[in-house]
């Protein structure tokens, strides 16, 4: 058995046993979801479903990170398990604005939560914390695959530098609003990171493998408790964290071009908001019934399980038609 198997199992393990303890915490504390009014009605009985479960992968992945630090230094292999921690930090960084967030609206009871201009001066923070190291700490270079023609080019310093920094906080915009069913956003974001996972193994690149293997049993765990009805949420603590972690590795792997064919269903949710905004402020109207996308189709009549289950196979097939352009 592979060691990235070995530790997917772990981790997974280990974030349903943190699922059983935490979830009764946040119970207690009252940390319950708000829904919209304006939302789907069916939505109005997870009110008071406990959120910021996002703190569930948060903790799995970094108990995981250390012990897998630990092992490759007792076996000899330092220098793979340091080049785990950066990858830790952004998306831990990016978990702990999220966190914030959510700790603000639902446990201070403040309905605004972390100044929006707070909220993205800490993403760029870490964004450009993250894109210099790729740099300059261990000297990746510029090159930036291109899918399906299956070559890469150099871009100049000035212009990847903001690319990159963009690349990571649309990503994470992405995933966040794609977080608005139950298991849909942990499922889609689940099967991205396999994707991105597997090309670390194809490419022989061990730090990806490890720390996509350590993310992907840490949600895999969560989903157990956050499928349909879910018993917990996410919130922007996790939505945030997975962003940063898609990102985080498509970059490290000189691939984020990659994201507009295997993080699909992510960008058309971007795109229903885009458009909806801009059609509302032309028109007056709606162009989809709700924005983002999946509360369009659940207005249009699709159950809950329905859409992540059509949202998740359309993930599986890009993520596949991705791999054929590696």
């Amino acid at each position: 058995m592979s060691l990235e198997i070995k530790i997917l199992m772990i981790t997974f393990v280990l974030s349903i046993i943190l699922g059983f303890m935490i979830i009764p915490i946040l119970r207690k504390m009252k940390v319950g979801q708000i829904e919209r009014d304006d939302g789907p009605a069916s939505h109005l009985k997870k009110q008071g479903t406990p959120t910021m479960g996002g703190i569930i992968i948060i903790i799995s992945m970094a108990i995981a990170v250390v012990g897998t630090f630990a092992y490759l230094w007792v076996t000899g292999k330092p220098e793979i398990g340091k080049k785990l921690l950066p990858m830790l930090l952004l998306t831990v960084g990016f978990g702990a604005i999220g966190f914030i967030d959510d700790y603000k609206k639902l446990v201070l009871k403040n309905t605004d939560g972390l100044k929006p201009s707070y909220k993205m001066l800490g993403l760029l923070v870490i964004s450009v914390a993250y894109v210099l190291f790729l740099l300059e700490g261990l000297n990746l270079g510029t090159d930036t695959y291109i899918p399906i023609l299956k070559t890469s080019i150099t871009l100049p310093t000035y212009l990847y530098v903001p690319a990159a920094i963009f690349i990571i906080l649309a990503t994470t915009n992405a995933i966040n609003l794609t977080d608005g069913i139950d298991g849909l956003s942990s499922s889609v974001s689940a099967i991205i990171i396999t994707c991105l996972t597997v090309i670390g193994i194809q490419l022989g690149n061990p730090e990806v493998s490890l720390f996509g293997s350590i993310v992907i049993g840490a949600v895999l765990g969560f989903l157990m408790f956050n499928l349909h009805p879910a018993k917990v949420f996410m919130g922007d603590t996790g939505s945030l964290l997975l962003g940063g972690v898609i990102s985080g590795l498509a970059l490290y792997l000189k691939m984020p071009l990659l994201l507009l064919i295997i993080a699909l269903i992510p960008v058309l949710e971007t795109l229903s908001v885009i458009i909806q905004v801009a059609y509302f402020k032309k028109t007056g109207k709606r162009f989809f019934k709700m924005a983002p996308l999946h509360h369009h189709f659940e207005l249009s009549g699709w159950k809950e399980n329905k859409v992540v289950i059509v949202f998740s196979m359309i993930t599986l097939i890009f993520c596949l038609i991705g791999l054929k352009t590696i």
